[in-house]
């Protein structure tokens, strides 16, 4: 067995106690996964903490099965992890938070390991390993250094309890992991029954909602809502398309009004939708909205909130643009073709995509909590869009793969009809004038270096 040591170190400027937390937290495993790992938690026994905890862990396409064994935690310093069923003939993992003063610390992982098939594993697969602990570790160290820079700026060691629908999509999924590695309570409002004790129930069709469980949140997420640019939008989908946002956000609405103690703010997805069709013209939060389905749809979603701010709630209206990551959305269906070389220009190319990265969703979320002075509608886009053809280009550049596999508009619209021209050919040159005016930072500003983040690619 050929024994191999991989170590990463990175200066963070907070005190070495919160990093330690940080990780001691619930969903500290989901947000340092890579979305490019695919990996997913199925089960775990205790905290990093408890001598002989375990976590098994599904990764990758084949969903390989790892067991992860907590051993020798030294409280507010360091904790490991030992491999005891998984890919690699050895896996033992140091986590160490070294105090740099009162303000700062230097998290070094530290990774002893042995691949299987002994010499000959280690000639053929070291080298492509030791570039993927390269690409997890440093995806990991940014992420924490970013998300407990968030934190200090938001909230500092103030704690919140947050209600969230939608907790189980692509941003929910992530927002939960986010928060509570953060020091917050988090309530998942579900449609089935409840099956963890962070979870209640709530019912839009028989327009009934756990009010216990809201009693006392200090803020509330909505991101419940069918999918937009999934299939061809037939009478039949239009409804669905309704009738999963306005009446679930009214009846949200209505019940936070009627609550004893009533949340502070309540944040509610939106969608740049809103403003249509604009060429090449830039829209901002100002901006009157299209006369089509989806900007119809978009009005009709945020006066659904009407109850809660009439009630004095704060609410934020979320105008979201298209999220980026891996595992789903639109790059998520876009990864496969442009992996295979099959890539290329949607339509004309000159269409604008207003984007952001998940994780500035997250941040922008995080943000409109905190700010008293941000309500109604913020746009939830980056600050650089670019047209499809830029996209394509630098995503083909990313992933060193070729774009010359056109996509016609017409082929578009033979498969998806309307829709085609509302969310995939229509051009939406979005601004954030509302982040930007009160002090949000975005971590991906540029497409090139979110997509560099979001799929493990060096520059």
């Amino acid at each position: 067995m050929t024994r191999r040591t991989f170590v990463r170190r990175s200066r963070l400027e907070a005190p070495a106690d919160a990093v330690y937390r940080w990780h001691a937290r619930a969903g500290a495993l989901e947000r340092l996964s890579p979305p490019w790992t695919r990996a997913v938690v199925e089960s775990r026994s205790g905290g990093i903490e408890d001598e002989g905890a375990r976590v098994v862990l599904r990764v990758g396409p084949l969903r390989q099965r790892w067991v992860a064994e907590h051993t020798g935690a030294v409280p507010g310093r360091e904790f490991h992890d030992r491999q005891v069923e998984g890919p690699f003939a050895l896996w033992e993992h140091t986590h160490r938070m070294q105090p740099e003063g009162d303000a700062a610390c230097t998290l070094e992982d530290r990774i002893e390991y042995a691949l299987p098939a002994g010499r000959v594993g280690d000639l053929v697969g070291g080298p492509s390993i030791r570039a993927m602990l390269t690409s997890l570790f440093a995806y990991r160290h940014r992420l924490t250094a970013d998300d407990l820079a968030a934190h200090a700026a938001c909230h500092g060691e103030r704690a919140m309890k947050v209600a969230i629908t939608g907790s189980s999509g692509l941003v929910g999924s992530a927002l939960v992991p986010f928060l509570t590695t953060g020091g917050h309570e988090v309530v998942r409002l579900v449609r089935r029954a409840p099956r963890a004790p962070d979870e209640a129930r709530w019912d839009p069709e028989a327009g009934t909602v756990d009010v216990r469980s809201l009693e006392g949140a200090d803020a509330v997420v909505h991101l419940a809502g069918e999918s937009i640019a999934e299939g061809r939008w037939s009478g039949a989908k239009k409804a669905r398309l309704r009738s999963s946002r306005i009446g679930p956000t009214r009846l949200l609405a209505e019940t936070l009004a009627g609550l004893r103690r009533k949340p502070k703010v309540l944040v509610s997805a939106s969608a740049i939708g809103y403003y249509g069709n604009r060429g090449d013209v830039a829209v901002t939060e100002k901006d009157a909205p299209a006369a089509d389905f989806l900007g119809r749809l978009c009005v009709e979603w945020e006066q659904a909130t009407e109850p809660a701010a009439s009630a004095g709630i704060r609410v934020v209206h979320l105008r979201t643009g298209i999220v980026l990551s891996p595992t789903g959305g639109a790059l998520g269906k876009l990864l496969p073709l442009f992996r295979m070389g099959f890539g290329g220009v949607v339509g004309p190319g000159t269409q604008y995509m207003s984007w952001i990265a998940l994780d500035d969703l997250l941040g922008v979320i995080h943000h409109a909590l905190d700010r008293n002075d941000l309500d109604g509608p913020v746009n939830a886009v980056a600050p650089e869009p670019v047209t499809n053809r830029v996209f394509t280009t630098t995503l083909g550049r990313t992933l060193r793969r070729p774009t010359i596999v056109p996509v016609p508009a017409f082929t578009l619209r033979a498969a998806f009809g309307e829709m085609a021209d509302a969310a995939l050919l229509a051009s939406t040159r979005v601004r954030p004038e509302r982040l930007l005016a009160t002090g949000y930072r975005f971590r991906f500003p540029e497409l090139e270096g979110a997509l560099r983040h979001l799929l493990g690619k060096k520059a």
